[in-house]
């Protein structure tokens, strides 16, 4: 996500949606990003979203493929609220829907990028890239 000269956040696009941060710079594409932030574990290490059915991700997911689709660039980014986490996936149990749509979006040009965040009572930042499981090959 780097290299880019403008940063906008909560810019309208698509069908009455506003992305969360767009990306723009010279002799690019611009690039969408929508973050979801992410706090379920249910084995340690392994960090999922959603944590519930949530027609709202779906929308953005879908609103991104249309964006990829058109040539710009297209970003999930799921930021892992937790320290502990080694790894990502979508919790396709909780939400079929939503892991139908992101499998879609992926085959659209979506890019997935999970971060885990480095916790204090003062401060939260970025710490590393998790690596995001991908879909099952009959999905």
């Amino acid at each position: 996500l780097e290299g880019y000269e403008s940063i906008r956040n909560e810019v309208r696009y698509g069908k009455n949606s506003r992305i969360d941060i767009l990306l723009e710079g010279p002799a690019r594409p611009p690039c969408y990003v929508e973050i979801k932030n992410v706090t379920l574990s249910r084995r340690p290490g392994h960090a999922e979203f959603p944590d519930a059915a949530t027609a709202r991700g779906l929308k953005h997911l879908d609103e991104l493929a249309a964006m990829a689709r058109s040539g710009a660039r297209a970003v999930m980014f799921y930021l892992v609220q937790r320290g502990d986490a080694k790894n990502f996936a979508i919790a396709s149990d909780i939400d079929p829907a939503y892991h139908a749509a992101w499998i879609n979006a992926r085959a659209a040009g979506v890019e997935t990028m999970a971060w885990s965040c480095h916790i204090t009572p003062h401060e939260i930042e970025l710490d590393r890239a998790l690596p995001v499981a991908a879909p099952p090959q009959n999905g």
